[in-house]
């Protein structure tokens, strides 16, 4: 007789009894008096398990995990966000600052340090064991980056913003299949195709030399980060923004670059150009006025640069 395995993590059984509620295929819906949306859960063996969760709650609930009482494990994790389709549109001027990326962290970096999560949660979470997943590579030829991440020795963090051929997985894994008895060989093959393509983008990275994360160094690097996007009509002044964090300007840049993969003036010049295009498109700005809107004072440089981002000049991405 063959043995039944648990296929879902502890957490959602937790979840379920709090709220009063049965977890069926592996899918908690939230009872209409605490909020609404799901949760769902897979555990596919002992080196992987992924968590998509889809809701609002009325109010906070504090739910143990009884996954991380084991600290001797090392997990590295990827927590994917931004990535459901928003349950509003935009506002005609509000700028597009949430593109949809993935957290990639060591065991050692509570991501929720950096993306707090409470009554909203629209995320794909995905853990895997370190060691298995080390296992799978020759280290020894891979990039520091990609080195450091699968040793999982020191607290590391990196953000990956999510591209079309990405999105296309996380929809397949949030939309499944529909023939249950698939479902978990289905799950488990997008899951790994995901962490493949994110690690293949970390092994693109050029840093030499990683330096541990704390929890302060995270905060004042994402702080940074948000005032930036803020203020999209204003090019950042790497000075300021350090005083801001509290730290050097050239250990503000190292940490930045080390987590977005980036400088700080080319991240800001892609949302800077991203939002351009979207007062062209949602907008209906000229080309004149939306390079203006974003601080541009040439218009001939502001079509270079869009074109250098975006593979079109302005007015031709404004009809297509």
């Amino acid at each position: 007789m063959k043995e039944m395995r648990q296929t879902v993590p502890g957490i959602l059984t937790r979840l379920a009894r709090l709220l009063g509620t049965e977890i069926r295929n592996g899918r908690l819906e939230i009872p209409e008096q605490f909020g609404n949306g799901y949760c769902a859960g897979f555990v596919f063996d002992e080196h992987i398990r992924m968590m998509i969760s889809n809701y609002e709650l009325a109010g906070e609930l504090i739910v143990e995990n009884p996954e991380q009482a084991d600290a001797s494990k090392r997990t590295i994790f990827f927590k994917f966000q931004n990535i459901f389709p928003k349950r509003e549109p935009l506002h005609a001027g509000m700028p597009s600052t949430t593109a949809p990326s993935v957290l990639i962290a060591t065991s050692r970096v509570n991501t929720d340090e950096v993306i707090a999560i409470h009554t909203n949660t629209a995320t794909v979470n995905i853990e895997v064991d370190a060691a298995y997943l080390n296992g799978l590579f020759d280290t020894a030829e891979r990039s520091p980056v990609l080195q450091s991440l699968l040793q999982n020795s020191q607290p590391l963090l990196f953000e990956q913003l999510v591209y079309p051929s990405l999105q296309k997985v996380v929809d397949e894994i949030v939309t499944g299949p529909l023939d249950a008895t698939f479902e978990l060989f289905f799950l488990r093959i997008k899951a790994e195709e995901l962490i493949c393509r994110l690690l293949m983008e970390l092994e693109k990275r050029d840093e030499k030399h990683l330096y541990p994360l704390n929890a302060h160094d995270i905060q004042a690097v994402y702080k940074v980060k948000a005032q930036m996007l803020e203020h999209l009509q204003t090019p950042p002044i790497i000075k300021e923004l350090a005083i801001d964090a509290n730290m050097s300007p050239s250990k503000l840049k190292r940490l930045f670059k080390q987590i977005f993969g980036c400088s700080i003036f080319g991240y800001y010049q892609q949302f800077r150009i991203k939002e351009a295009a979207r007062l062209l498109k949602e907008g209906g700005l000229s080309v004149a006025d939306a390079g203006y809107a974003l601080g541009f004072t040439n218009l001939s440089h502001f079509a270079r640069v869009f074109s250098e981002h975006i593979g079109m000049k302005p007015k031709q991405y404004s009809r297509s």
